[in-house]
């Protein structure tokens, strides 16, 4: 991200159909306080001394491989037709492929692909059967990023989506909705709950808070 301009808040909110992770979005900052945001952050910062992120996006639905990967391996390769609109950093980015996730697979519990693709995406663990209270799950990996880089940035991580998270009931053969609804597990029985209302995101990346961060919010 430039620190030679900033956007406006209402850029933003117009992208965060994606994702944000980690984020204290120094672009956004007067250049009068990017100096003081990465000298706090200098433990965890990158090249240009903004802290270091992470976004760990799921598209529930899949995607047609075809067009996603590259049909060569190593450095010399085209970008396929999904992938186009990112040529310009393709020196900068790192594609990799045949990854399953053995622990989406079914290991003798039967139906329930959607939950299991979806617990499975970040903790790597294999889902518990149960569509009661005794859910069972894994730490996901964007909540260990957090707990180590996470204390440079204003909110240690952030998770979005379009439909709030559930923690009980039967939505896929028997798999509760924790499964089907979270990505994101604090602990193996404790998703993260996520924010869908635009203007909860917005109110906790840039809510004027208490004391001192009102005059900075409005700066």
């Amino acid at each position: 991200m430039s620190h030679r301009r900033h956007i406006s808040r209402r850029t933003v909110l117009r992208g965060l159909g994606v994702s944000v992770a980690l984020p204290f979005l120094d672009a956004m900052l007067p250049n009068g306080l990017l100096g003081a945001t990465a000298r706090a952050a200098a433990p965890a910062a990158g090249a240009n001394g903004a802290p270091l992120r992470m976004a760990m996006l799921f598209t529930p639905n899949g995607m047609w491989m075809p067009n996603f990967t590259p049909t060569a391996v190593g450095t010399d390769f085209e970008l396929p037709p999904t992938l186009e609109p990112l040529a310009k950093l393709k020196d900068q980015i790192t594609i990799l492929s045949g990854l399953t996730l053995d622990n989406a697979r079914p290991k003798g519990d039967g139906g329930g692909d959607h939950a299991r693709s979806a617990g499975a995406f970040l903790t790597g663990a294999h889902p518990f059967k149960t569509s009661g209270k005794n859910i069972k799950l894994g730490v996901s990996v964007d909540q260990m990023v957090a707990q180590k880089i996470g204390s440079q940035t204003r909110l240690p991580s952030i998770e979005l989506g379009l439909d709030r998270g559930q923690t009980a009931g039967d939505c896929d053969s028997g798999y509760s909705c924790a499964y089907v609804t979270n990505i994101s597990w604090s602990s193996e029985n404790t998703p993260m709950p996520k924010e869908v209302n635009p203007s909860g995101v917005f109110e906790r990346m840039f809510g004027t808070g208490a004391g001192h961060e009102s005059a900075e919010s409005r700066a």
